[in-house]
Order: C-alpha cells, then sequence, then structure tokens
C-alpha cells in the first residue's frame, strides 16, 4: 500500500494528490473498480476485444 508523508505546513489537498497519483501508477484504483461487481466472462471477453480493437485503431491512425 502507497503511503505519503505530509510535511510540516503542507497543504492536505497537495498530499491527497500525491497519494492518488501513487494510486494510480500502482493501479490500485483500477483494480478496485474492476472489482466492484461481477461481470459474466462473456462480458469481460467483449470488453477486452473491444479495448485492443480501439488500440488497434489508435495505433493504425498514428502509424505505428
Amino acid at each position: 500500500m502507497p503511503s505519503v508523508k505530509v510535511r510540516v505546513g503542507e497543504p492536505i489537498d497537495k498530499a491527497l494528490r500525491t497519494l492518488k497519483k501513487k494510486l494510480d501508477k500502482e493501479g490500485i484504483m483500477k483494480a478496485a473498480k474492476a472489482h466492484r461487481f461481477h461481470d459474466k466472462p462473456s462480458v469481460k471477453k467483449r470488453a477486452k476485444s473491444k479495448a485492443a480493437m480501439k488500440r488497434a485503431k489508435n495505433a493504425k491512425r498514428k502509424g505505428y
């Protein structure tokens, strides 16, 4: 679990922003959202396929 040390006189907003960046970087928030409810395997497969098509389309557009 990532932690953030808050310095004396540092605004709490800045510390929260730093914590959120660390959580996003490690993928913790994404994993928590994915486990919030159950998806059927067919729905997961469809979403995975859709994401792959989107990545391929963007790669083609950028010329990779």
